[in-house]
């Protein structure tokens, strides 16, 4: 009988024990006891969390925003733009400095002072309104947005508005 023919007449138990098979996974002790009913069952006090000191948080530092030097040089050119009455370029270029910094709040009280300008107040106090969302933690810039608000809305002749903005401006909130 050649080689072939023994191994297929061969149980299949016997080619199958030459695999190594890894050894299943054994704890290093024992499990603990499982209780039998009617046995009582020894308990322990839970421990006692540690002590929690509760202090207020403290107040956010105040950072007033900065701008940089690019936006700080486009928003020198839009100031003398706006000086003569050249309020489309005035604009442009305040939406070059928005473009590199979209988040900085001075930049669209800026851009609200063009349109004040321009006698678009509507755009002007979204402009001072949306500044005073991002100045939380900056109470000079947020009253500056606010007043921006507020005479935008003087403009349009909502007065009772416009008090309200100005007195938010005079907080700082």
């Amino acid at each position: 009988m050649n080689t072939a023919t023994r191994f297929l007449t061969q149980p299949a138990f016997a080619v199958l024990s030459a695999c190594a098979v890894p050894h299943p996974y054994e704890p290093s002790s024992a499990p603990p006891p499982i209780p039998t009913p009617g046995t009582p069952m020894e308990t322990q006090p839970a421990p006692m969390p540690p002590a929690v000191d509760i202090r207020p948080l403290p107040r956010p530092v105040a950072r007033e925003p900065t701008l940089g030097s690019a936006s700080r040089a486009l928003v020198s050119q839009a100031q003398a733009q706006l000086a003569s009455n050249n309020y489309a370029v005035a604009a442009a270029s305040i939406e070059r400095a928005l473009r590199i910094e979209p988040d900085n709040p001075l930049l669209w009280i800026e851009l609200g002072k063009v349109r004040q300008a321009e006698g678009n107040y509507t755009q002007a106090e979204n402009m001072g309104r949306k500044a005073a969302s991002m100045a939380i933690n900056a109470p000079k810039t947020q009253s500056a947005a606010w007043s921006l608000v507020a005479e935008s809305l003087r403009a349009q002749g909502k007065n009772a508005q416009a008090q309200e903005a100005q007195q938010r401006a005079g907080t700082g909130r």
